[in-house]
């Protein structure tokens, strides 16, 4: 039987490692950080979307994706407007400059996942790890208790 400790330690550290490599390549040819591209990622790809919508994308709290944004708004990478269906919330796009640095630091992005993922694995495998992926973050996503958007509470 897969020793399912050991799988979660290898997933979690091959993220934290990926992650920094691709952090590290954006901050330094497109001055970027890696969570401020899957944000515009995230905008880019939506009609509209709301701080909660980002919140829930990227599984952290309502605050902390409201203070990435009030950064993001003062880089000129995204703008807030007024949201027609809802006076109580704003909706986040792209502006200009957001969008130039997206599409260049796609690229980047795609070419360093090709070598740490792409030269290593079939492109087979590699569906099966996306849909694979994808199953356990479903899954994730409807558990209650991953549910980061509001700070836990405590009475």
């Amino acid at each position: 039987m897969t020793d399912l400790t050991a799988v979660f330690t290898d997933l979690v550290r091959l993220e934290t490692r990926l992650y920094n490599v691709l952090d590290a390549r954006l901050k330094a040819e497109h001055d970027l950080p890696l969570g401020q591209f899957e944000f515009l990622r995230f905008i880019a790809s939506r009609d509209t979307a709301r701080v909660f919508d980002l919140a829930r994308e990227v599984a952290i709290t309502v605050g902390a994706t409201s203070k990435a944004v009030d950064r993001m708004e003062a880089a000129g990478r995204i703008r807030r407007i007024a949201n027609p269906d809802d006076r109580r919330s704003s909706l986040l796009e792209l502006t200009p400059a957001g969008a130039e640095v997206l599409a260049a630091a796609t690229p980047t992005v795609e070419a360093e996942l090709r070598t740490w993922i792409g030269s290593v694995l079939p492109a087979g495998v590699i569906e099966q790890l996306a849909t694979s992926l994808s199953m356990l973050r479903q899954r994730a996503e409807t558990d209650h208790r991953t549910d980061r958007t509001e700070p836990k509470t405590t009475t």
